[in-house]
């Protein structure tokens, strides 16, 4: 293209302190340097790992910052290196890279490849420590090696899937994130078997994926758990059986599963990022044949689980 190895200017909404609303701006997007893509975003979602990050409450503040890590785009330059991709590939961000090569890629059970898995502290490119965004010269920080609240970001290609062009970019930009993220946590993590009885803790995007995971897998039961009423009817279309509110209960949720399950479901997907939900997530699964000292607490940081 002809923009190819030149910067683009381009708008982007860049958070520029904590909680504060993001503004509109114009930034330069520097060309992909070695084993980089500069894509152009078409379809960008909000994910609420965006919201979280962009409060700050108790993590690293990072700013001035684009977010955005949900979206869908076009190939318009390659850096050296890049073989697997050319410009006019249709493309899906991802923030968990791989490298095809390394014990984390080649593994079944793990895609945390060192070098490109998550690190919400980095925001610079791995190849020279700098950033590709500036304005009037000064540098915007990356979010997740995506940043895709702009209209053009430079990723590493570890972190770009290329996709069928026919697929409807504005939909699937929710396989980068969100549908991904749920199914994949049922399906390759969970595995339920056929008849098993599974709770789904939050019913958004990642839950309602996890429940047609868990519908896919021919669970017999399908218990969503969710503060908002209005989100059962529409679980009920991903194979919602049992719909349970914790505020409608005075015990714990937990409790209440156990009791309607008699002794507590085969799996639970837990897909809010809440301790106290990870916690319920944990205890209303069946027991097995091992149990600590009624009196031991185990702590553990939540990040430790992914």
């Amino acid at each position: 293209m002809a923009t190819a190895g030149k910067v683009i200017k381009c708008k982007a909404a860049v958070a520029w302190e904590a909680g504060k609303p993001l503004s509109m701006e114009e930034v330069e997007v520097a060309p992909p340097q070695a084993m980089e893509v500069r894509d152009k975003i078409l379809y960008t979602a909000l994910c609420h790992t965006d919201v979280y990050f962009w409060e700050a409450n108790g993590q690293t503040p990072v700013f001035p910052r684009i977010l955005g890590h949900e979206a869908g785009g076009i190939v318009e330059s390659v850096g050296e290196g890049v073989t697997e991709l050319v410009p006019g590939d249709h493309v899906l961000p991802v923030f968990t890279g791989e490298c095809k090569e390394c014990a984390h890629c080649m593994s079944e059970e793990s895609n945390l490849y060192d070098l490109l898995r998550i690190n919400v502290d980095r925001g610079v490119m791995i190849d020279d420590g700098q950033s590709r965004f500036t304005i009037d010269g000064k540098p915007i920080f990356h979010f997740l090696g995506t940043s895709t609240f702009s209209e053009y970001t430079v990723i590493h290609v570890g972190c770009v899937a290329k996709i069928d062009p026919e697929a409807p970019l504005d939909k699937v930009c929710l396989l980068s994130c969100g549908i991904s993220t749920g199914l994949g946590a049922t399906l390759n993590v969970t595995k339920p078997k056929k008849g098993m009885t599974v709770a789904i803790f939050g019913l958004g995007a990642v839950g309602l994926a996890a429940m047609e995971g868990a519908r896919m897998s021919g669970a017999s039961r399908i218990i969503g758990v969710d503060l908002n009423p209005a989100k059962h009817e529409q679980a009920k279309k991903f194979g919602c059986t049992d719909f349970v509110n914790p505020k409608d209960h005075t015990k714990p949720v937990q409790e209440v599963i156990v009791e309607m399950t008699d002794g507590g479901v085969n799996r639970a997907v837990e897909c809010t990022g809440n301790a106290d939900a990870m916690i319920s997530a944990f205890e209303c699964v069946h027991d097995g044949w091992g149990v600590a000292h009624k009196e031991a607490v185990f702590k553990t940081h939540p990040m430790n689980f992914l």
